[in-house]
């Protein structure tokens, strides 16, 4: 028998696999292609203190090995996500983890807040937004900002949080021990980075918002470098993302030192790809002789 069990922060998840918000909504349109029982965690799209439209269309476009998005983090607001979605996750056996965004530091701490009575599991902060006070330079691309804010979220949450950095920045091991200075339960890792695609023929910006997020495999070796930097400069759990289609790509961060592995454009080309990617590591494990996944993990230095 393998044993997939991870444990982040406290919470114990059946296998190290989970969404990246975004990119499964709350789990309900999924719900029909995938068996969220069998998922480690759904990690929720995310959710702000008030609704938040999104940016102007067009707004998603394809690029080589990815796509990108500026949808801009169009949410119902925290009062909807509380009564629609989190009642949804609960009839599952997986574990729920709400990914949280703001403009504002005051605008994050209302959400977790907010969540500190809800039946959740972890709370995931997106600190990719941009910080109005900082004339919208992200939040998670300046270490002082994101050590400060990670303290201040931790004095008021009631679940453990992890912060999701931002690949945008020079040095990413020195955000993530900013985080963990600010009392980071974990970290996960990466984002989208940055990217822009002109259509040559409208000779116009692909995308309304000019910039986009870029996802998908092309990220995936930028995505690995990052996570083993990450996991090597910090005691606290790491969970790997960005271009995981398959089982090989999610071992890759595992082996790199992540203890979870999210899983995020590859839901839109292949609505069972987390499954796909549970069953793949499981047969992995099997084929090598591997009892545990904690054999795996980290194990190239």
């Amino acid at each position: 028998m393998t044993d997939m069990r991870v444990n982040i922060a406290g919470v114990e998840l059946k296998n190290p696999v989970m969404t990246a918000s975004g990119t499964f909504g709350s789990g309900e349109e999924y719900s029909e292609f995938v068996d969220l029982n069998r998922l480690g965690a759904v990690v929720t799209k995310g959710v702000a203190n008030v609704p938040w439209p999104g940016n102007a269309t067009p707004r998603v476009a394809e690029t080589y090995g990815g796509m990108m998005n500026a949808i801009g983090l169009q949410n119902p607001g925290i009062d909807v996500f509380c009564k629609r979605d989190i009642p949804f996750l609960q009839k599952y056996d997986t574990k729920i983890i709400v990914n949280v965004c703001g403009h504002a530091p005051e605008e994050y701490l209302a959400v977790v807040e907010r969540l500190a009575e809800e039946k959740i599991d972890m709370m995931e902060i997106n600190i990719s937004c941009p910080n109005v006070n900082a004339g919208f330079l992200a939040f998670g691309q300046d270490p002082k900002h994101v050590e400060e804010l990670t303290a201040e979220i931790k004095k008021i949450a009631k679940q453990p949080v992890i912060m999701k950095l931002t690949p945008n920045v020079t040095d990413i091991a020195e955000i993530a021990r900013a985080a963990e200075a600010g009392g980071a339960d974990a970290v996960s890792l990466i984002n989208t980075l940055t990217g822009m695609k002109i259509d040559v023929n409208r000779r116009t910006f692909a995308l309304a918002n000019k910039t986009g997020g870029v996802s998908g495999p092309a990220v995936h070796p930028i995505a690995v470098r990052m996570v083993y930097q990450v996991a090597n400069a910090v005691k606290i759990p790491v969970i790997g993302m960005g271009g995981v289609t398959t089982a090989e790509d999610a071992l890759e961060f595992i082996l790199a030192g992540a203890t979870g592995v999210a899983v995020g454009t590859a839901n839109f080309v292949n609505p069972t790809a987390t499954i796909d990617v549970i069953d793949g590591i499981q047969a992995y494990m099997e084929k090598y002789g591997v009892k545990d996944i904690h054999e795996l993990i980290g194990a190239v230095k």
